[in-house]
């Protein structure tokens, strides 16, 4: 527990919010006002019992349950980062999933110029895999010129995808990308779009028995797959993969195209500070 951000966190954010546009009043009489609500106020706003959110505030509840803290949060208005900051500074660790529902399914404007900017093939897909944002290098990989709505969809069931784009799709791209459904599912479990993907992989003959037999590999950060560019033919992509902060399922992917088969050598070192 970090008592000291905590008590900053909460405070100011606790002062920024009107009483009044909670149907609550400020304190009448002598003394000093308090700014915003008051820490009673709090307490009955969340239906908790006198002093609960003094305790928060002053670092004096260990371990508090997610789903105040969550009441919190959203009684407060914060946002995803400073969602994942309180937990870390009450002590329980990254939080059990997003603030709200909606979060994950929209990024700021301004990363399609981010996106536009890469050199790459560069793309950006909310918390259900539909596809946000994307450079001009990126659709050039696809006949036409025009990429799919969502990814997961197309890189798991569309015959385009298995035959053409992604070079040795029931080996190479299929067993890597399944588990990465399963991770979504884990933190949205009530994804429509995740779940009718699902559906449909569960009932293909050649996924279904993959999806059942289930997979370690999560993340492509760093791995190299086979490809053919509707453009540039036969190669191999390397992988980066970020997270826009505010949106929590959100992917940044960029993809490093090497024409040709990919050859034999020892992939570049792990970045670390120099000391």
């Amino acid at each position: 527990m970090n008592k000291t951000a905590l008590r900053a966190l909460l405070k100011e954010r606790r002062e920024l919010i009107a009483p009044e546009a909670h149907g609550l009043s400020r304190p009448t009489g002598r003394g000093r006002r308090a700014r915003g609500l008051s820490q009673q106020q709090v307490d009955e706003l969340t239906n908790r019992a006198v002093d609960t959110y003094n305790r928060l505030e002053t670092g004096r509840y260990p371990n508090p349950p997610a789903d105040y803290l969550r009441q919190v949060a959203r009684l407060f208005g914060l946002n995803e980062q400073e969602w994942v900051s309180l937990c870390r500074y009450a002590g329980i660790g990254d939080p059990p999933g997003p603030l709200h529902p909606s979060s994950g399914l929209e990024v700021p404007g301004v990363w399609q110029e981010a996106v536009d900017g890469i050199t790459h093939m560069a793309y950006v897909t909310d918390a259900s895999w539909n596809l946000l944002a994307h450079n001009r290098h990126f659709a050039e990989m696809y006949p036409g010129g025009v990429p799919p709505a969502n990814m997961m969809r197309w890189m798991l069931l569309d015959t385009s995808a298995r035959d053409t784009i992604l070079v040795d799709w029931r080996e190479g791209w299929a067993p890597l990308v399944l588990p990465q459904l399963h991770a979504a599912l884990a933190a949205r479990r009530d994804d429509a779009t995740l779940r009718q993907i699902e559906r449909e992989v569960r009932a293909d003959p050649d996924l279904g028995p993959l999806w059942e037999a289930g997979g370690a590999h999560i993340h492509p950060d760093g791995d190299e797959r086979p490809i053919h560019h509707a453009l540039r033919g036969a190669g191999h992509v390397s992988i980066c993969a970020a997270q826009p902060l505010t949106a929590p399922g959100a992917r940044l992917l960029i993809m490093i195209f090497r024409p040709g088969p990919r050859k034999s050598h020892a992939r570049a070192p792990m970045l670390r500070a120099r000391t």
